[in-house]
């Protein structure tokens, strides 16, 4: 049988994204990089999300871009919302890409933050769509970070920084010799599974505050991470790892007991499992492992895990410690 790690990097390679979603999705992402070049001049644009984290899960169903406004100094808190330069970039999103994608909508109303664009395409066969979030943010120039809309609120804008993000992940990526991008794809399904506890970006906020600086085991760094998390959530929010945000807030309906429940509950198997397998346990540390990330780790059978079940049962099962004494008679025969 197999050892947890092995089938851990087996069941891994069947999340990750293909080369053919990734190449369409950054062709997509390149020309809306362009349309918003185009709009404005002399800005700087970034990536962000799963496919620029280099953690995309196959079926994939969107992607991230970003363009920081130059000479923008009339927006920001103190002058301008963010509506008219989020208007500026759907039309020229329209206007460079409705012929390539008949069905383009490209939605500001109603939206907080991006500029949603809906290509009605799908790059994964067997999904209803592909879609991208557009941000249009402007320099923070008292600050760190950017300016990115927030419609909700009457400023308009709250601080982030983006760039800083993805920076501090590839560098996580680098220092744990891609192991960190692995075990992101692995947590990400298990969220997928198991209620969605924590967005995307909180579990790599997470990740970065516990196995971001070495190269580790796959298992180790799960039997790591959860064991982290779950402290850490029952304690409070994540904050932001550019120290620039407010802390990160959990999906809706969502509170930090229930999200600490599902995290010690992963943590607890993931512990099973190893102990399963330091005892010579395999069915047993399988099936453990398997609750956590079903479709990565087949269950094993039940037949096998019956059967270590009973050799455990019978290993506690103390001996007697001496002979049992043959009985003395009480009587005499005649």
């Amino acid at each position: 049988m197999a050892s947890l790690e092995e089938m851990l990097e087996e069941g891994r390679h069947a999340l990750e994204v293909t080369p053919e979603e990734l190449k369409e999705a950054r062709a997509r992402r390149d020309q809306i990089n362009s349309a918003l070049k185009y709009a404005f001049p002399g800005s700087r644009t970034y990536i962000n999300g799963s496919v620029a984290h280099g953690d995309a899960n196959t079926p994939l169903t969107d992607v991230d871009q970003g363009v920081v406004v130059a000479d923008a100094e009339e927006y920001g808190p103190a002058g301008l919302g963010p509506t008219d330069l989020m208007e500026k970039a759907r039309d020229a999103i329209r206007d460079h890409m409705a012929d390539d994608f008949p069905k383009l909508t490209v939605t500001v109303e109603g939206r907080k933050r991006s500029v949603l664009v809906s290509f009605g395409d799908p790059v994964t066969a067997g999904q209803k769509d592909f879609t991208a979030d557009v941000i249009v943010a402007v320099d923070n120039t008292t600050a760190a970070g950017l300016w990115i809309p927030n419609r909700d609120i009457e400023a308009g804008w709250d601080r982030s920084h983006p760039e800083k993000h993805t920076e501090l992940i590839w560098a996580a990526i680098e220092d744990t010799d891609k192991m960190f991008a692995k075990v992101i794809r692995l947590l990400k399904h298990w969220r997928d599974r198991h209620g969605k506890p924590l967005c995307s970006w909180n579990i790599k906020a997470l990740a970065l505050e516990c196995i971001a600086d070495e190269p580790m085991t796959l298992l180790a760094a799960l039997d790591t991470f959860f064991t982290y998390a779950a402290t850490a959530i029952a304690d409070g929010l994540t904050e932001d790892p550019a120290d620039v945000s407010r802390p990160i807030k959990l999906p809706k309906g969502m509170t930090r007991d229930k999200a600490a429940w599902r995290l010690q509950s992963a943590r607890d198997k993931v512990t099973d499992a190893i102990a399963h397998e330091n005892a010579d346990r395999p069915a047993l540390a399988q099936h453990a492992l398997h609750t956590v990330l079903p479709e990565v780790v087949a269950d094993s059978p039940v037949s096998e895990q019956l059967k270590e079940e009973a050799r455990r049962h019978m290993a506690r099962i103390p001996l007697a410690s001496t002979p049992l004494a043959t009985p003395t008679r009480s009587w005499a025969p005649r």
